[in-house]
């Protein structure tokens, strides 16, 4: 509901005005209400090109406008996304945000990318802890599931860690996130009434609506439900994507298509997929990367004043004619991560 007043709130920080004009919403069984529009900080990194100046102070400013949940992990830039945070952090009051951070996924190489033991699980914490400057996360995560040999480190090694984490105070909430939503189903009824907060990301955009099929099953488990990556990780934007990009060349030709069509009608594509996400009901929050202003600004306008005439139009035309098939790009880089696994030691 929008109109009130969150618990983050603090006087003197905050713009009252902005706050009020946010939705907050239950998050699963947790205590906390969360802002429908939430922070990503995979964007705070070179992953993503940014500058350290605005991305401390687009931080600064999607919190003073009453965003209260932001988003990190070890593995955006390698601690670099949390060294950032934990600057931009050290000038505003502690109550007046929720921050989650994960384990699990971490260096570029492929030999040292995933580590889901209860040591490197534990130590993750500890490092994620200094380089934000804080005594505890609101949330901690298990990063990208799919990526373990097997789901039985997850449930007797990583998690089991984690909730003692919890209880020594290093956290309040465990969570945990995968591209492929059946990976997610398994390990979440595996692990009943175990886990508070569930991520997916790029499954509900305007080229794919599997989390659909999913969304009953999460809130069955009164989990939290993020909805993540809007703009299918700059897929969906009239930038485009990164190189690095997981979607396979015809995936990206289609957005191509599709950014084309917006710059030409003067319309930016990222704030149309923002404005078809937050459609969707149900889910707790909508967490996106965000690295300057600019970009809070044309998530916020989504948000707070919707589509013009022109944008609706464009929107409508791409759906009729360029976005017509939906598409994902599961499977494509765990088949990469094994191939180079399987080279490396051969």
């Amino acid at each position: 509901m929008s109109g009130t007043l969150p618990a983050t709130y603090v006087k003197g920080f905050h713009d009252e005005e902005q706050v009020k004009r946010m939705e907050y919403r239950k998050f699963g069984n947790t205590n906390l209400q969360v802002s429908k529009i939430s922070f990503g900080g995979g964007a705070l990194c070179a992953n993503y090109g940014f500058e350290l100046d605005e991305g401390i102070r687009t931080v600064h400013e999607a919190l003073k406008a009453g965003v209260n949940y932001i988003d990190t992990a070890p593995w955006y830039g390698q601690g670099r996304s949390e060294e950032v945070l934990g600057q931009a952090l050290k000038d505003v009051p502690r109550e007046a945000y929720y921050i989650a951070t994960k384990v699990a996924r971490y260096e570029l190489d492929y030999d040292h990318m995933f580590d889901f033991s209860a040591k490197k699980t534990r130590e993750s914490v500890e490092k994620s802890l200094q380089l934000l400057g804080l005594d505890y996360v609101d949330v901690i995560q298990i990063h990208d599931i799919e990526f373990a040999p097997d789901l039985d480190i997850v449930l007797n090694e990583t998690l089991p860690t984690l909730e003692q984490l919890v209880k020594e105070g290093k956290a309040k909430y465990i969570g945990v996130s995968a591209y492929p939503l059946s990976v997610l189903k398994e390990c979440i009824s595996l692990a009943k009434g175990r886990f508070d907060t569930v991520l997916v990301y790029a499954r509900y955009t305007l080229t794919d609506h599997s989390l659909l099929d999913y969304l009953d099953f999460f809130k069955s488990q009164n989990l939290g439900i993020v909805c993540a990556a809007a703009h299918a990780l700059g897929l969906l934007t009239n930038a485009g994507p990164q190189p690095w990009h997981p979607a396979s060349d015809d995936q990206k030709q289609v957005a191509q298509r599709a950014s084309k069509v917006c710059k030409d009608r003067g319309v930016e594509l990222g704030k149309l997929a923002m404005y078809y996400t937050i459609q969707l009901s149900d889910v707790s929050t909508f967490l996106t990367g965000m690295q300057t202003r600019q970009l809070l600004k044309t998530n916020l306008s989504a948000f707070y004043d919707g589509l013009n005439a022109q944008e609706q139009e464009v929107l409508q035309h791409l759906r009729e004619n360029v976005l017509t098939k939906p598409f994902h790009w599961e499977g494509n880089e765990l088949e990469i991560y094994w191939k180079a696994l399987k080279s490396k030691r051969a």
